[in-house]
């Protein structure tokens, strides 16, 4: 049986907290930064926490 592949694409997406929660950088904050409202820019800058339905799916996709 061949060895377990990490998923490139989400691995450069998702990151493991210390305590084993997956963390996330938010998108639509590359370009067209003129016409989005300052409060909206301002909260996509911050990183977030994967909900917890979603952590098991990006877990077995980061795995090593």
């Amino acid at each position: 049986m061949g060895k377990i592949k990490t998923h490139k694409a989400s691995a450069k997406r998702f990151s493991v907290t210390g305590k084993g929660k997956i963390k996330i950088n938010h998108c639509h904050h590359r370009h067209n930064l003129g016409m989005k409202d300052t409060k909206h820019k301002r909260r996509l800058r911050t990183a977030s926490i994967l909900s917890p339905c979603m952590t098991a799916t990006a877990r077995h996709l980061i795995q090593k």
